[in-house]
């Protein structure tokens, strides 16, 4: 299992709209997040800045996002939140969400 942490920002103006969709996500959003072998799945909101933490069971990290990003559900529902997020500064070339390094771990 491998652990990811990720952020992106959000303006205050787009909170509310982006919350909500999260209360309520899309039922193929989700079935394709797990066939990607993606489980505990979390955002996290501060101020305006988000907080995602996931853990990835598969074997073939690059393929099952791809296969995310093949699927039309996702396609549209990405369509719909990227407009409400703001990718951070300092993220690397093709990210959105910027991935954060992991500096301490306890099981």
């Amino acid at each position: 299992m491998r652990r990811f942490a990720s952020v992106i920002g959000v303006s205050p103006e787009n909170r509310e709209e982006y919350e909500r969709y999260h209360a309520a996500v899309w039922p193929g959003v989700l079935e394709q997040i797990t066939r990607s072998n993606i489980r505990n799945y979390s955002i996290y909101r501060y101020g305006e800045l988000l907080f995602a933490y996931y853990e990835y069971v598969g074997d073939d990290y690059e393929a099952d996002m791809a296969a995310m990003a093949a699927d039309p559900e996702t396609q549209r529902w990405w369509s719909v939140q990227e407009p409400l997020q703001s990718p951070v500064p300092d993220r690397r070339e093709g990210e959105w969400w910027h991935e954060l390094p992991e500096i301490f771990h306890l099981d």
